[in-house]
């Protein structure tokens, strides 16, 4: 399989996102540690929730917001950001996701550690990275977008990697410390239009993801800083087909299978993505060759049956 017929390949696979699953969002406000932060996370936090409630219709029994106080808004607050509660929740959410939803995670505040001890400080005793990785071991069958905006976050990428997964975080590595700006430029992606750079009337990850860290570059640029927060993202090509919000696959019974089959088929190929090391370069190329067309069937087959791809 020649260069450039895989990049033809997945251009088609990445022109057409997933759009037919259920979204389930968990919103974590940590601890901001005076007042100024701990007012920044909560406008934060409550900015999100309104966009996963009004945007995308998101139902309250799949939307949770944990804070670092409840009293910060009591009608939208679930309970307090404890590790325990974080735990309850992401155990709650797997009972409801079915095979192929889209499991949205978003951490908001302060971050530190390293590797696996990486955290964001919530009340009480502060999950890891490695908490997180196992809670979300759970979602073997959904998609899962972990954001974490919060500093010295770059970590989590490699944590909790899996196939099915994309981590987004608002730093390179757990060295950058300082203050990070990624979370209002990832939410002003997610509350306008300015993100879908294919204007197609749907946010994807990988849109909202390259306009926050434009927009960050642009800012720090603007005020004569260095920068010092480098967001990264786990994998481009799955964060290419989830559609942010969802939607339905509508009445037609034969879209909602082919969107279903589509899915399985993308699943296998992060599942190959993830063995390619143990793999032949031969073989690993020829599966993903007959994947990749695969699905590009599978996109044609939607087109017909009268689907948005």
């Amino acid at each position: 399989m020649t260069g450039a017929r895989v990049m033809v390949v997945l251009l088609c696979v990445c022109a057409a996102p997933l759009w037919a699953q259920r979204t389930h969002v968990l919103i974590i406000s940590g601890l901001g540690g005076e007042p100024a932060y701990s007012a920044t996370f909560a406008s934060q936090a409550r900015a999100l929730h309104a966009v996963a409630k009004e945007r995308w219709q998101v139902p309250d029994s799949s939307l949770v917001w944990l804070a670092e106080d409840v009293g910060v808004d009591p009608a939208r607050v679930r309970a307090r950001a404890t590790k325990e509660e974080v735990e309850r929740a992401i155990t709650g959410l797997a009972g409801r996701a079915t095979a192929g939803d889209l499991v949205m995670v978003v951490l908001i505040g302060h971050g530190s550690g390293e590797g696996a001890a990486s955290r964001v400080n919530l009340p009480g005793a502060d999950p890891t990275a490695a908490d997180y990785a196992l809670w979300l071991s759970a979602f073997g069958q959904q998609n899962v977008l972990f954001v974490n905006t919060a500093s010295a976050s770059g970590d989590f990428a490699t944590v909790l990697a899996r196939p099915g997964r994309v981590i987004m975080t608002a730093t390179r590595t757990a060295l950058e410390r300082n203050e990070t700006t990624f979370a209002t430029h990832f939410l002003t992606g997610l509350t306008g239009d300015a993100a879908d750079a294919n204007k197609d009337g749907r946010l994807t990850a990988l849109e909202v993801f390259a306009f926050a860290k434009a927009e960050v570059a642009r800012a720090y640029e603007a005020d004569r800083k260095l920068l010092t927060e480098r967001a990264q993202l786990s994998d481009t090509a799955l964060a290419a087909t989830l559609v942010l919000g969802g939607g339905s696959a509508g009445a037609d019974p034969r879209v909602a299978a082919l969107l279903s089959e589509r899915r399985a088929l993308e699943q296998e190929v992060a599942a190959l993505r993830a063995r390619r090391d143990a793999m032949r370069s031969e073989d690993y190329e020829r599966e993903l060759e007959r994947l990749l067309l695969a699905i590009a069937e599978k996109t044609r087959a939607i087109r017909a049956a009268g689907g948005r791809p």
